[in-house]
């Protein structure tokens, strides 16, 4: 449920929606705008009755939410969500088209630290890369673990990079978050709720990725409960579903972009690497995220991917990356050209 008050309402009016709303067991969330406060409310898991609430003076309007998710929506939070990643560097809102980059998985101290200067040198301001790797196969390569995590926090003091890594443990999250700028919650672990719960206790940012066969329900109910514990810098990342067809490594649904936007204020960004599995088909997916909207790409990129122990098929090297890069920069000042001139796409015919 969400009370929106008169842009004349007073804080004590404020105030005494929230005491009613506490009287009656639930949780009362302000949520300020430009012209007036609405009051978002939490903890029901059904239909509220809003008796004790509407002759409260200041109050507008009622709204019943029904949806799974709540923070999360675009009822309670209407103007989109930028989230600071690191000093000047954003995503969302009309941030600049954010990229992500860097291999699947930290093998050693000179593929990662290659790999971070390379991209310091192009101007990206994010290194990804995994210390703890869930993997299919018990036998795969499960990642350095702590000495992953040792190394990039090193990356981040001597190369001066933003670094992103997977953290797939409740206990794992408070030494992780510790050494990195930015969260992930991997695609396997978007129904982990215990770890949900726990990087909401944090203060850093947090990418959620889609899980493998995951509705966008599911998806934002999931982002639900890290801003339910308190922490409101959420990035959601497509990165493709699993379906019948098996051409590519995943089905990369790039519909949902927009259609996320619609239901939600938090930035969605795109992982073209994971959704095809194939390194010809990433610049073409990167491109084509861009022009439906997403905020961003989250990109693998290797110094020698024919080598590499983690996902080599889908990685770019590093000249393959540097002319995507030009590519995006260029498409992204062709995008905000037309938006300005107030253009739009013209059907064929």
């Amino acid at each position: 449920m969400l009370i929106v008050m008169h842009h004349w309402a007073t804080d004590r009016d404020i105030e005494k929606v929230k005491a009613t709303i506490t009287s009656m067991g639930l949780k009362p969330v302000a949520i300020p705008g430009a012209e007036r406060t609405a009051i978002g409310v939490i903890g029901n898991e059904g239909w509220v009755d809003d008796a004790p609430l509407r002759g409260i003076k200041g109050v507008l309007e009622i709204i019943h939410v029904t949806k799974s998710y709540k923070l999360v929506s675009r009822d309670f939070h209407p103007s989109d969500t930028v989230v600071r990643l690191g000093d000047g560097v954003k995503a969302g809102g009309r941030a600049p088209f954010l990229v992500i980059a860097g291999p699947c998985a930290i093998e050693s101290r000179d593929q990662i630290f290659k790999t971070a200067r390379f991209l310091k040198k192009l101007g990206v301001p994010a290194l990804r890369a995994g210390a703890y790797k869930p993997r299919t196969s018990p036998h795969s390569f499960q990642g350095l673990r702590e000495e992953g995590i040792r190394l990039l926090s090193n990356v981040r003091k001597e190369v001066g990079i933003l670094v992103v890594t997977e953290v797939m443990s409740p206990e794992h999250v408070e030494m992780v978050a510790g050494e990195v700028d930015i969260l992930q919650i991997g695609a396997r672990n978007m129904q982990n709720f215990d770890l949900l719960k726990e990087v909401g206790k944090t203060r850093k940012p947090v990418i959620l990725k889609r899980g493998l066969s995951a509705t966008v329900e599911e998806w934002l109910a999931s982002a639900e409960y890290i801003l339910l514990g308190g922490n409101p810098d959420v990035v959601l990342c497509e990165r493709g579903i699993r379906t019948f067809e098996t051409a590519t490594r995943n089905t990369a649904d790039l519909s949902v972009v927009p259609l996320v936007k619609e239901s939600s204020h938090l930035p969605v960004i795109f992982d073209p690497s994971h959704a095809t599995g194939k390194r010809s088909l990433v610049p073409h997916m990167a491109l084509a995220s861009l022009v439906v909207g997403a905020h961003g790409v989250m990109v693998e990129v290797h110094p020698d991917p024919e080598h590499a122990l983690s996902d080599g098929p889908q990685s770019l090297h590093f000249k393959e990356f540097e002319k995507l890069l030009k590519q995006l920069r260029a498409m992204e000042g062709f995008m905000k050209t037309l938006k300005e001139q107030g253009g739009r796409w013209r059907s064929v015919s």
